[in-house]
C-alpha cells in the first residue's frame, strides 16, 4: 500500500505527540555529509523540542546507507544518489522520495594546482586537465553520493578511470574526512561536497580550485522506508519527522544552518 505524509497528517500527528509518541527514538541512516558538517546537531535538537521523538543517525556513504535501509536497518533515509533513491523506492523499500534541500560539490587541490583547472571552463575540462597532466587524484571509492558523482563526471568526459586505478588515480575506500586527509598528505586532487570542505580542519596545502559548474549540483532527497517490506519501521514518528523536515519551520532550520557564516544547505522541498 502506498503511504503518504502530508501536511495534515503531520499536524494532526503533532497534537497526538505527547500522549503516543513522547519518548520514542527513529533510525535515520544518512550519508557522512550531513553529519560531519555538524548539520544533524543544529536541526535534530529543535525536532525532539517540538515533538517529543529522538533521532539516532547512522552516517555512512550513500550506497551503504541505502542497503542497510534494505536490510531494514532503518526508518527514515537522508542521502545524495537520486536515481540509487528512484530505484530504492521502485524496488519497493522506500515510500516515496522527496528533495529535501542542496548544495554543490568542489574540486579541492594543492594550492599549486598543476594541472591549472581554475582556469578551465567546465567541470569535464577540469577533469580532462588533471587526466592530460596524470596529476594524482584521490577517489572514495565507497559507492557514496560523492563517488557516484565522481564516476558520472569521468564518464561525461569520456576517461576510463578504471584503466588508471592504483597509477596517478588513487582509491581510499573510506569516507570524505580520510580522502581528503589522503589528498593533503599526497599533494593531489580529489571531489569534496561543500559542506565537507568547509568544515574540514585538515585542510593542509588543499585549496578549492573549482566550483560553480551546473554538473555539480548535489541535491539530497528524504525517504521514508516502507513498512510493507520492513513491518519493524517505526511508520508515524519517522513520517512526523520527514513532515517537520519537509514544513515550513524544518526548511527554515535548514536555512539557518551555517558555520563562520556560511550557509551549507539549501532547502528546496516542494511545498
Amino acid at each position: 500500500m502506498n503511504q503518504s505524509f502530508k501536511y495534515p497528517f503531520f499536524l494532526f500527528s503533532i497534537l497526538l505527540i505527547p500522549y503516543l509518541l513522547h519518548g520514542e527514538e527513529i533510525l535515520l541512516q544518512s550519508t557522512t555529509s550531513t553529519k560531519n558538517s555538524g548539520f544533524y546537531t543544529h536541526i535534530i535538537p529543535r525536532f525532539t523540542e517540538e515533538t517529543g521523538i529522538s533521532v539516532k543517525v547512522v552516517a555512512v556513504g550513500t550506497g551503504q546507507a541505502i542497503k542497510n535501509a534494505e536490510n531494514c536497518d532503518a526508518d527514515i533515509l537522508i542521502v545524495h544518489a537520486k536515481k540509487a533513491e528512484e530505484e530504492f523506492v521502485a524496488s519497493g523499500g522506500g515510500v516515496e522520495r522527496h528533495d529535501l534541500m542542496y548544495n554543490d560539490f568542489v574540486i579541492v587541490g594543492p594550492d599549486d594546482n598543476p594541472a591549472q583547472i581554475s582556469e578551465n571552463q567546465s567541470v569535464l575540462e577540469a577533469f580532462s586537465a588533471i587526466f592530460e597532466m596524470q596529476a594524482p587524484f584521490i577517489s572514495r571509492g565507497d559507492n557514496s553520493g560523492t563517488h557516484k558523482k565522481e564516476l558520472e563526471l569521468w564518464e561525461k568526459a569520456i576517461i576510463p578511470i578504471e584503466n588508471y586505478s592504483g597509477k596517478w588515480y588513487k582509491v581510499t575506500g573510506s569516507g570524505m574526512g580520510t580522502t581528503l586527509n589522503i589528498a593533503s598528505e599526497l599533494s593531489a586532487y580529489t571531489l569534496s561536497d561543500k559542506a565537507t570542505w568547509i568544515t574540514f580542519k585538515n585542510k593542509g596545502n588543499l585549496k578549492m580550485l573549482y566550483e560553480g559548474d551546473p554538473l555539480l549540483f548535489n541535491q539530497y532527497g528524504v525517504v521514508l522506508v516502507n513498512s510493507s517490506k520492513c513491518p519493524q519501521t517505526k511508520t508515524k514518528p519517522a513520517g512526523i519527522f520527514l513532515n517537520w523536515l519537509l514544513s515550513p519551520s524544518g526548511q527554515l532550520e535548514i536555512k539557518n544552518y551555517k558555520v563562520n557564516g556560511i550557509q551549507l544547505f539549501y532547502p528546496n522541498a516542494i511545498k
